[in-house]
């Protein structure tokens, strides 16, 4: 069972402490986790709960949402590019972001189409919440964590469709990305070393297809959720975009995952 501290207990602690929502394979989460892993960083875990109001972490913080990273006293971080580069001044080497600035810009380019608002982990996020309202019509037991989640990240149904044409796009970018650099004879999305894109594709990757269950042990009714339902977005994204999902998480990321 993966160890958690509560807020209290965590508020009292000194080094690296990363806010995690208990259960969720949650993209930004185990992007988060996967930096960390790669560069050897040890941390420890803190509850968040998954779509509820966490009045503790909120006032610990300044934020419900997970993840945050909180190092020693420092202000928290709760931005993907607050995370990375927290990361690299701990523990400078291995190095995640490239030191050529043409490959730096397109590692953070690329970097933001998956995490950034509107992103492909933003859009998926938007017709995740909309599924479930279909699911539970108004008036449902336990609609108030969607409604709340619909609030918090802008939810509207008429933005449901450009979320879903963004995240084609997305994806058709980045099979582009890894076929081109597969002709070259790398491995990787940029370059010809692990960069920080390569784990934000891992794991947003899983909104699109979890992980198979002896290294993603999530509840049925969350895989079924997270599977996209459109054939276009899988063909896209079959087979090479899948495989280099499951290279990253099998060379430089934790499985199976501690959920």
């Amino acid at each position: 069972m993966t160890e958690y501290l509560e807020i209290e207990a965590a508020m009292t602690q000194t080094g690296l402490r990363l806010v995690l929502s208990e259960g969720m394979p949650g993209p930004w989460g185990e992007a988060a986790k996967g930096i960390f892993h790669a560069k050897g960083i040890p941390f420890k875990r803190v509850r968040q709960q998954p779509g509820l109001e966490n009045p503790e972490l909120l006032e610990w913080t300044g934020h419900a949402n997970a993840p945050i990273a909180i190092y020693d006293e420092e202000k928290p971080c709760t931005v993907w590019t607050e995370i990375l580069q927290l990361a690299e001044r701990i523990q400078p080497a291995p190095a995640l972001v490239p030191t050529r600035a043409d490959q730096r810009a397109l590692m953070f380019g690329l970097s933001h189409e998956l995490c950034g608002e509107m992103g492909l982990g933003w859009c998926r996020r938007l017709e995740l919440i909309d599924e479930t309202f279909k699911m539970m019509p108004e008036g449902s037991p336990g609609r108030e964590v969607p409604e709340r989640l619909a609030e918090r990240y802008g939810y509207q149904a008429d933005r449901v469709e450009t979320a879903t044409r963004r995240i084609l796009e997305i994806v058709d970018l980045f099979a582009t990305q890894i076929r081109s650099q597969k002709s070259r004879g790398s491995r990787f999305l940029v370059g010809d070393r692990v960069s920080a894109v390569d784990i934000y594709w891992a794991a947003f990757a899983g909104l699109l297809r979890p992980l198979p269950e002896p290294l993603c042990g999530i509840p049925d009714y969350l895989r079924r959720l997270y599977t996209s339902k459109s054939p276009e977005l899988i063909k896209l994204a079959e087979p090479d975009l899948f495989a280099h999902r499951d290279f990253i998480y099998n060379e430089y990321m934790e499985t199976p995952l501690r959920l």
